[in-house]
């Protein structure tokens, strides 16, 4: 009888390196740029380098004109708009022991490993999504009762929306310094343990860690995702608005550095109000928009008013395949401009009572080279420290620009 020899010695990181990926590098790819209309729409450029970039903005004709005689010469005005890389992260453990238990079988580790990989992306791309739609603050809601203590291991949220907050989420509880009047994290790394949506339009959210009691005599304001209190990328929320106060991208709001907001003062959504500000936002960049962005919420209403419910196709900017080499796409209902239609597409992290109306041809997400998995030291895989285990990390540095001068905002409606 011949004797039957085991072989234990598994694959070596840079083994199971070379299968990530051959196996993983484009699945994760497609996952990042067709996660939701936004992501697969928006123009994305993986060359940001140096300290900050700077883009030229026309904010003015040269002026040089006349009639009857020859006029005078004047320069055309230009600001300059300032983007400041951001760091956006996910981060995975990878069980060493799951590993080797397929070391000899590419299907198994391909299974194995399939889940921890989609999972890492879809997680990041939810956080990207929630970035998207949000004003760079990192905030998920704020407090009831913002300038009371929260007491106990259970915070009502007001503004809620439901999309921001999962279950296993870390978050940190935000308070805003008597002193100073400062936003700055009082409690870190709290475990959202359960959500709980309210009929009256809030949310109780359960955390795991301890809460300063009502003694401590803190101004509780919100929560923020974990280590991004104003660290995140700019978003529609921030820049998307009529507001010629403060600055976006280091550059003074004026006229032609804001966008079209149309308050609608509780109004239900109507083909009269979508036309308005399509119509408003034509006539101020000279570009109708080309896509339409909604919440849940105000697509249910918007599906009853448009009754024919025409279907509209948009593919995404990157042209990616499926696995049956269909084109990745997203299907909404159209909505007629005078240019041809527009598609119309709901999105979880959309404030419940708003419309927003874009060019996304004018939205820009600026990476540094290398985004996606860390594999600069020869491995996407990590040993942790004082653990049985791996870890990986994906993501990389970036900023969402979006000329506001492009966009509108439809805000106030009835929900």
């Amino acid at each position: 009888m011949g004797q039957f020899k085991a072989d234990f010695s598994g694959l070596s990181t840079s083994d199971i390196q070379a299968l990530f990926k051959i196996k993983y590098e484009k699945l994760s790819q497609n996952i990042y740029n067709s996660a939701n209309v936004m992501l697969g729409r928006v123009k994305k450029s993986y060359d940001f380098v140096g300290e900050e970039m700077r883009i030229a903005i026309p904010q003015s004709f040269s002026g040089g004109v006349g009639s009857g005689s020859l006029p005078k010469a004047n320069k055309a005005k230009y600001g300059k708009a300032r983007l400041f890389s951001k760091k956006v992260y996910a981060r995975v453990d990878i069980d060493r022991e799951t590993i080797k238990a397929a070391s000899k079988d590419e299907g198994a580790f391909v299974r194995a490993m399939n889940e921890v990989v989609k999972k890492a992306v879809e997680s990041y791309n939810r956080n990207l999504s929630r970035i998207l739609f949000n004003d760079g603050s990192g905030e998920l809601g704020k407090l009831a009762n913002g300038n009371s203590d929260q007491s106990g291991q259970e915070i009502t949220i007001t503004d809620f929306k439901e999309a921001n907050f999962e279950e296993n989420d870390l978050v940190d509880l935000i308070e805003k310094s008597d002193t100073t009047g400062v936003l700055q994290v009082l409690k870190a790394g709290l475990e959202i343990s359960a959500v709980e949506p309210q009929s009256d339009g809030s949310g109780k959210i359960t955390v795991i860690g301890t809460i300063p009691d009502s003694s401590a005599g803190h101004t509780m304001e919100s929560l923020v995702m974990q280590g991004s209190l104003n660290a995140d990328p700019e978003g529609l929320k921030g820049i998307v608005k009529s507001s010629t106060s403060g600055k976006s991208y280091d550059l003074d709001r004026d006229r032609k550095w804001s966008s079209i907001e149309e308050a609608a003062g509780g109004a239900a959504v109507s083909t009269d109000l979508l036309n308005k500000v399509m119509l408003k936002v034509e006539k101020k960049c000279g570009k109708v928009p080309n896509l339409i962005m909604c919440s849940y919420e105000q697509y249910e209403k918007i599906l009853n008013l448009l009754e024919d419910q025409k279907r509209y196709t948009v593919p995404t900017r990157a042209g990616l395949k499926k696995a049956n080499g269909a084109d990745i796409s997203f299907s909404g209902v159209e909505f007629m401009s005078t240019s041809g239609p527009v598609g119309i597409f709901p999105e979880r992290f959309c404030e419940k009572d708003r419309v927003y109306f874009l060019n996304d041809n004018h939205i820009h997400i600026h990476h540094r080279p290398d985004f996606g998995w860390f594999d600069d030291d020869g491995t996407v895989f990590l040993r942790k420290l004082d653990e049985d285990a791996y870890e990986a990390r994906y993501g990389g540095y970036f900023q969402i620009y979006i000329n506001p001068a492009f966009h509108g905002v439809l805000t106030g409606l009835s929900s």
